[in-house]
């Protein structure tokens, strides 16, 4: 599925190609705290799926319990934030963010991601 999408202000223009049925929900600490909510929505695409349009992102890094670092993109002008990849090497996953989606009403998001407890990390599927 061709998206397309934007921060608050129009700054950062994106476009990407996903698959809506990857799209999911997280719930964990970092997500419900990076944005402001009790969870994040994200529709994940490959390197090379995704094209900034305009602007430039601002990145944080975020160094995880596992000494991961994630990469989080967002617009310098407004603070949306548009996506968060991996730091390192190899190809990228960019997690953009469903609400600066253009075809955001268009994703029925049915996987949940519940970080909580890391021993039983897994994703579930919502009954329809």
């Amino acid at each position: 599925m061709k998206v397309d999408g934007r921060c608050h202000c129009g700054f950062i223009t994106f476009e990407a190609e996903i698959e809506p049925e990857k799209a999911w929900l997280c719930h964990c600490t970092d997500c419900q705290t990076l944005s402001g909510s009790a969870f994040r929505t994200v529709a994940p695409t490959r390197e090379g799926a995704f094209t900034l349009l305009s602007g430039e992102v601002k990145a944080y890094v975020k160094i995880g319990t596992s000494g991961a670092r994630r990469l989080h993109g967002f617009c310098p002008e407004c603070g949306s934030p548009i996506y968060s990849t991996s730091e390192s090497d190899g190809p990228k996953v960019y997690n953009l963010r469903v609400g600066t989606l253009s075809q955001r009403w268009d994703l029925v998001v049915k996987r949940h991601r519940d970080l909580r407890d890391k021993a039983t990390s897994s994703f579930t599927t919502a009954q329809a």
